[in-house]
């Protein structure tokens, strides 16, 4: 993509430097109000399948192995072809999710994916 692609979670501080604000979880995050989020879009299709992110479970263990199943599931995703073809003219868009852990999210993955493309 074109794009510069930043990832943030939905509890930090919107900026205007954010740019496009997507947010990327298949649930909404708990606690925030979405006037609070100041996102652009939702779309629950870039995040990993339902039956991934049980497996998975936020478990710093799987990482690795996560990261091939969503690389995976996101090479076959419509979704991402979708998102690349609507965003791609954007100079900047932050992918927004809710997990804790900033060192092992799906947002990462998905970031990087996106970048290489």
């Amino acid at each position: 993509m074109k794009s510069k692609i930043h990832i943030k979670r939905v509890y930090d501080k919107p900026l205007k430097k954010d740019g496009c604000r997507v947010l990327v979880d298949r649930l909404w995050p708990r606690g925030v109000k979405k006037e609070e989020a100041a996102l652009d879009e939702w779309i629950k299709d870039l995040a990993p399948s339902p039956s991934l992110r049980k497996w998975w479970a936020h478990d710093p263990v799987l990482w690795n192995e996560f990261q091939k199943r969503y690389e995976a599931e996101l090479v076959s995703n419509k979704a991402v072809e979708a998102f690349i073809q609507e965003h791609n003219d954007k100079p900047v868009i932050t992918l927004v999710y809710g997990a804790r852990d900033k060192e092992h999210n799906h947002a990462l993955v998905l970031q990087n994916y996106l970048r290489g493309i």
